[in-house]
């Protein structure tokens, strides 16, 4: 029976959550035994009593507990390699085409929609699993330090060291970015500016992830500003988050009554247009504002995608005549 283990975080696992962690090393494990554990103070990070759904970042300390029965043995050794493939020739000049920024600690990625950050299942084609195309004259792997989701498109950074990810992962936690995204939404609201502020969590079912407002739930916090509008179809909203939750520009949207155009989870059959305008997910991330891990601000901006490029063109709106309403004065 294997004993008490320490194992520290590698860079690949840098930023992941402490469940997924264990569902990579430890896969028989359960997501209940795991949490078990948590809770007996069985499993620590750099000494310290951990939630499954906390972070946990390269270079930390995990405690792993006697597995004794609860996994077969084999699944008690060390943490498995990274199972990578060799990219073709096609698929690194794709990758290499998003990119917006580069230099020796940063990278800035204008993510594709429809592409996943990380692999999950049914992901066999994600931007975690097309990182080494990035690598350029590094021999080290950029490492990812936030996420969008699969449908939003836009600025993405990735650290290119286990340092500058950790500084740039820092950031994203200390609330010291300033993002901005874009969105189309179904209709005009009344109000052209204000901010939205509910309590959420993840629905208590099965299946796909799904958010939604509850009086237990985590604080989410956006301001929002109406940047042009064509009435009576739709608006486009400029979305600044001060938190982070999981879908919450996509839920805040539909709870003032305004989907965002595409979003089929969240504002049903009323989150399309009709006509010609694209059915995919029309949020975009378009501005990220960070600190660079050498010093000073930072800003990134990405180009809308095609589809929304398309769509703000056939109501008339003009990206390149943007001024951002919430900029702060």
């Amino acid at each position: 029976m294997t004993g008490v283990q320490n194992i520290k975080v590698a860079d690949d696992d840098h930023d992941v959550r402490l469940d997924r962690w264990f569902k990579r090393h430890f896969p028989e494990l359960s997501f209940i035994q795991l949490q078990k554990m948590c809770r007996k103070g069985e499993v620590r990070i750099d000494g310290h009593r951990v939630k499954g759904n906390e972070r946990i970042y390269a270079g930390q300390m995990v405690r792993v507990p006697p597995m004794g029965d609860r996994v077969p043995q084999q699944a008690e050794t060390a943490p498995r390699e990274r199972q990578e493939r060799t990219l073709t020739d096609a698929e690194i000049a794709e990758v290499r085409n998003w990119v917006l920024y580069r230099d020796d600690q940063v990278i800035a990625i204008n993510k594709p929609a429809g592409l996943a950050t990380q692999g999950g299942t049914g992901q066999s084609k994600h931007i975690d699993g097309l990182l080494d195309a990035l690598r350029f004259d590094s021999e080290h792997r950029p490492r990812l330090v936030h996420r969008l989701d699969k449908d939003t498109s836009g600025v993405l950074l990735l650290g290119r060291s286990a340092n500058s990810a950790a500084a740039l992962a820092k950031a994203f936690q200390s609330k010291e970015t300033d993002k901005r995204y874009w969105a189309l939404v179904k209709g005009v609201p009344k109000q052209a500016d204000g901010r939205i502020v509910l309590k959420m969590d993840k629905a208590p079912i099965r299946g796909a992830e799904r958010m939604i407002v509850t009086e237990d739930g985590k604080k989410s916090m956006t301001d929002y500003a109406i940047v042009d509008k064509a009435p009576p179809q739709a608006a486009w909203l400029a979305l600044k988050p001060h938190t982070g939750r999981t879908h919450q520009l996509r839920l805040h949207c539909a709870e003032m009554g305004h989907p965002i155009v595409g979003d089929g989870k969240y504002g049903g059959a009323e989150a399309f247009l009709t006509g010609s305008i694209s059915r995919k997910l029309h949020l975009h991330s378009h501005t990220v504002a960070f600190p660079h891990p050498k010093g000073g601000i930072m800003s990134v901006t990405a180009p809308l995608p095609p589809h929304m490029a398309e769509s703000f063109a056939m109501l008339g709106f003009e990206p390149d005549d943007y001024e951002d309403p919430l900029a702060d004065e």
